[in-house]
């Protein structure tokens, strides 16, 4: 079985009958690259959203199974823990805690009931050795660390500082929500160059994305186009270069989007 199972996955905004995901299928595993891309308003951050508990969707029908588990009956910390990640499309701006601190705690949080059952806080020398090649790797100064998260950071810093904390948190599958905008090709480049390097055999990428740019820099090995809450069509990483080509109204008018 695939370590990220979704199977008729429907989810409305909570309180409403409004139905934004419509009956997703979707199959992936650690050392994977997948790719969602898709129109504005189709349903791309929402499944992002979802898939880690956010409280302003509900799921109405359908399963998702994370490493075996059923994922819709933990609590979004739990599912931090079980090895799930999230990058934001917006990271908050957290002012008055640094950035050391802040991924310090989280890091301790994950190791408090985590699956390795290491519930001792990290020793500060090893965080500070594993902080400092991880923003070497994503080329961050590393007096950055000691400013407040996000207060003040451009687009591109906010986005790198997200792959920061997936380096730090080590997950098992990283969602990456639209990571490659307000990007520019300096910053793509290094940010599409700490994704290639932490993906392997202990953890897989799900990318969504509007655009093929990133794609050129990471390689997915399947891309799932998301159409009015649905995938409508799946394929290897050609169909980026189609979608490049003849853009969502081709794929739409075909499948009656």
């Amino acid at each position: 079985m695939a370590d990220l199972v979704i199977r008729n996955l429907h989810a409305v905004i909570a309180g409403t009958d409004t139905e934004i995901l419509k009956g997703i299928d979707l199959e992936m595993s650690k050392g994977e690259i997948h790719a969602i891309m898709g129109p504005n308003g189709s349903g791309k951050s929402t499944l992002s959203h979802v898939l880690m508990g956010h409280p302003g969707y509900e799921v109405t029908e359908g399963e998702v199974l994370f490493l075996g588990e059923d994922l819709l009956e933990l609590e979004a910390d739990e599912r931090s823990r079980a090895g799930l990640f999230l990058s934001f499309q917006y990271p908050f701006a957290v002012p008055g805690v640094t950035v050391a601190n802040f991924i310090r705690m989280a890091v301790n949080a994950h190791r408090k009931g985590g699956p390795d059952g290491a519930d001792d806080p990290i020793r500060i020398p090893e965080f500070r050795k594993q902080l400092q090649e991880a923003m070497e790797l994503l080329e961050i100064d590393k007096s950055m660390s000691s400013r407040s998260l996000n207060d003040g950071f451009s687009g591109g810093e906010k986005k790198r500082f997200e792959i920061l904390q997936m380096a730090m948190l080590k997950p098992q599958i990283a969602i990456l929500d639209e990571t490659d905008s307000g990007l520019d090709i300096d910053a793509l480049r290094i940010v599409s160059n700490g994704i290639n390097a932490l993906v392997g055999p202990d953890m897989g990428a799900l990318i969504i994305t509007h655009y093929q740019r990133i794609l050129d820099y990471v390689k997915p090995d399947r891309i799932h186009v998301l159409m009015d809450g649905r995938i409508v069509k799946s394929g290897g990483p050609e169909l980026a270069q189609e979608l490049e080509t003849s853009g969502y109204a081709t794929i739409a008018e075909g499948v009656g989007a």
